[in-house]
């Protein structure tokens, strides 16, 4: 392992985390503690304006789907190889969700096999609860992470 790799590990952790702590803080609601509150001779009531909403309706394992999920499995499976072709060959796991599947092939299969059920889950919830987007999000963003791993894991053999 790289000092290099480390580093840039602690500084995407560092970056993540504070984008999360600043949208959390953005996304606050109410006013603020010193803000004046309207009268109520200022409020003037307002009609909505509702727009007829189009639904999205396809089946979950339709093309579009089936194909991310095969892609999201051959990504996975890709990273498996590539990861566990490294740790033999005396690499060491980075990811610390992983590292403690990482002692045998069994876990390691285990974990990737879990992380596939994982986003096709993931992606059946979105599907159910209407935001068809984000099922298909789920499927892509997986794949360009498998991809990352494939790609760094060949770089640092």
């Amino acid at each position: 392992m790289h000092a290099s790799s480390c580093s840039l590990i602690r500084v995407s952790t560092a970056v993540s985390t504070a984008i999360l702590a600043l949208s959390c803080a953005v996304a606050a609601q109410g006013p603020l503690p010193d803000a004046p509150l309207p009268s109520l001779a200022a409020v003037v009531p307002v009609m909505p304006v509702t727009q007829p909403r189009v639904e999205v309706t396809h089946k979950f394992w339709d093309k579009q789907n089936k194909f991310l999920f095969i892609a999201a499995s051959a990504g996975a499976a890709a990273d498996f190889a590539v990861t566990r072709a490294n740790l033999q060959s005396g690499g060491r796991e980075l990811n610390p969700m992983v590292r403690p599947f990482g002692h045998s092939s069994a876990g390691l299969a285990m974990n990737f096999a879990g992380e596939t059920a994982a986003v096709i889950s993931l992606s059946y919830f979105f599907h159910k609860t209407g935001h068809h987007k984000m099922e298909r999000a789920v499927s892509v963003i997986n794949i360009a992470s498998s991809m990352g791993a494939v790609s760094f894991g060949l770089m640092h053999r």
